[in-house]
């Protein structure tokens, strides 16, 4: 959805609702519609609901170290 207007201002799909939203320098809240949406986004953003998912295993730690409750060759 994304249309081009005689005075170069495009019309583009808002993030927050999906609504139309007008991406030119006269929307100060672009790309979203509204302040509505741009504070939705942004509140999201704050409690890190944008995170990543972690696909890679937890690090077991230095090189040389033993995990915790494990013993030496000495018993040690």
């Amino acid at each position: 959805m994304s249309q081009t207007g005689g005075q170069g201002a495009r019309t583009v799909r808002c993030p927050g609702c999906g609504g139309p939203s007008v991406y030119a320098s006269g929307n100060p809240w672009r790309p979203f519609c509204s302040a509505r949406c741009r504070g939705a986004d942004l509140g999201a953003w704050a409690a890190e609901s944008y995170r990543m998912p972690e696909s890679t295993p937890p690090d077991p730690g230095w090189p040389g170290e033993r995990p915790a409750g494990t013993a030496t060759e000495d018993g040690k």
